[in-house]
């Protein structure tokens, strides 16, 4: 990358649009390893409604823990809701909303570019590992 003269900042309202703490809190919940997936297979189940069971046997190597947490985050976010039935015992479904469905889109669209360029990421990953560099560790 070249450098200029002087040090120049992005300002992040202008990049996000709004305000830019609210927009990467968001992010960090819609982006998140599971919740993506997530929403897209609940999207895909009978009706677009599932049981904590059925989801997560529809999206292999979450553990229950897991589950629940994006469950319980994504609903925080209007993104899911949760219906409890009253019977014995509880039955509870979860279904994503008409804001959590305005996502599929967007969410189809990162995932159709992963599947048309991942190629050229496992090429860039090699060459890089052939150096001996390491990938960076993740927060």
């Amino acid at each position: 990358m070249k450098k200029t003269g002087k040090n120049k900042q992005a300002d992040p309202a202008a990049l996000c649009g709004h305000d830019p703490m609210a927009v990467r809190d968001l992010l960090t919940t819609v982006g998140d390893k599971w919740s993506i997936y997530l929403i897209l297979s609940l999207a895909k189940l009978l009706g677009n409604r599932a049981r904590f069971s059925e989801i997560e046997r529809a999206i292999p190597g979450i553990s229950q823990r897991m589950l629940t947490m994006t469950l319980r985050n994504l609903e925080r976010d209007g993104l899911v809701q949760r219906e409890v039935f009253p019977e014995v015992p509880p039955r509870v479904e979860y279904e994503v909303t008409l804001l959590g469905k305005s996502l599929l889109q967007p969410m189809q669209s990162l995932i159709n570019w992963v599947s048309a360029n991942w190629e050229q990421v496992e090429k860039a990953r090699a060459q890089l590992d052939a150096k001996g560099l390491k990938r960076a560790q993740r927060p």
